[in-house]
């Protein structure tokens, strides 16, 4: 493995297969369903193993990826994005006519005219979910009565079915604490069920209430009346996650081999710059993490600078690494280094095993 080019995506295919068992397992341990986002991995070939490890579809961030899932063979597809643009809404439609069970987010009134007005000439209905906002303050309604006076707009157009109430609790990337992330999990879920169950009282059903987020969603996934977990982070884990103790850095399962290209007095260098470490260093505020990755098995390294080529390590004390030497970084973020290559590297006991396309890179249509 170390006779690899760098930088080099790396995914230990072991730490993969454990990470998306754990989401399946919690999942049927609740009794609920596992729709894993697939933003964080963008490969066919994972969301593969996730379907075969007993999820129900996936969810995507955007059209686009949607599109390269479904030439892949998954049918069942949510988008976590509201659409309003009607040449987006053309690209529903080819989806539909492709039979894919495509669901989108809706959160406002004038997107469902939009929609309406587009697939009228179909012989399509669409399936929308109504995001509300669990405490993140970006896309989504207010829980409770607004997700009720949307569902009852949603049932006045003839193209549109209600088919479930989803949100994202991003904002836990923000919590300082353990028990703040599961605060803020519990209040997730609730969000998710209040609004359902008030929208069912007005005779509105709502057969699926889902929520998402790596770090709350084994708190968000107890709470009573939640039907579904949409993880995606969760499939690598990263050093942000770690940093958030919501797992260990032994569970993170992609890392980046990267060369040493300079050793000095006071510092390393290596040939992972901002270009495939990307500049993380937390999210929402929150700084989670020493240095832009985590270099494995050099605690004496830490990576305070990056330029576009150059990963700046300074040292803490004396290293033994040598020009041209070799080490594995785990991102801080491993959704935006993924984004970065055009394949994983997949290896088993230090030994490479095969070679991944990540299918939907840039993918941000």
């Amino acid at each position: 493995m170390y006779k690899l080019d760098t930088p080099s995506l790396l995914l230990d295919y072991q730490k993969l297969l454990t990470n998306i068992n754990e989401m399946s397992s919690f999942a049927k341990e609740q009794g609920i369903a596992y729709r894993p986002h697939i933003k964080t991995h963008k490969s066919i070939k994972i969301a593969q193993l996730q379907m075969e490890a007993g999820a129900v579809g996936i969810t995507t961030a955007k059209i686009s990826e949607a599109e390269v899932m479904a030439a892949g063979g998954i049918k069942d597809i949510l988008i976590a994005y509201p659409i309003s643009s009607p040449d987006k809404i053309k690209r529903l439609v080819k989806l539909l006519e492709q039979g894919v069970q495509v669901k989108i987010a809706v959160d406002n009134k004038v997107a469902l005219s939009y929609l309406q007005r587009e697939l009228e000439h179909t012989p399509f209905t669409l399936e929308v979910w109504i995001k509300v906002n669990s405490g993140l303050n970006r896309c989504g309604v207010e829980p409770g009565k607004k997700a009720v006076i949307l569902a009852k707009a949603i049932m006045t157009h003839s193209k549109l079915k209600l088919g479930g109430i989803f949100t994202h609790a991003g904002h836990s990337y923000a919590a300082k604490t353990m028990d703040e992330i599961e605060k803020i999990g519990h209040h997730e879920g609730l969000s998710v069920v209040e609004s359902a169950e008030q929208c069912e009282k007005e005779g509105i059903r709502i057969p699926v209430r889902s929520v998402g987020s790596t770090p709350t969603y084994k708190k968000a996934g107890k709470v009573a009346g939640v039907t579904e977990i949409r993880p995606g982070n969760a499939v690598f884990y990263d050093a942000i996650q770690a940093g958030l103790g919501v797992t260990s850095i032994e569970n993170c399962a992609l890392t980046l081999l990267a060369s040493v290209v300079g050793v000095y007095k006071d510092r390393v260098i290596f040939d992972t710059g901002s270009k495939s470490l990307c500049l993380d260093k937390g999210a929402h505020g929150n700084q989670t993490v020493t240095g832009f990755g985590h270099v494995m098995g050099h605690p004496e390294i830490v990576i305070e600078r990056l330029s576009e080529e150059h990963g700046v390590g300074d040292l803490l004390q004396e290293t033994t690494l040598k020009l041209n030497d070799k080490v594995q970084i785990i991102p801080n973020h491993a959704c935006t280094v993924v984004n970065q290559f055009d394949e994983y590297v997949v290896h088993e006991n230090g030994r490479v095993m095969d070679v991944w396309k990540v299918d939907g890179r840039g993918m941000v249509k």
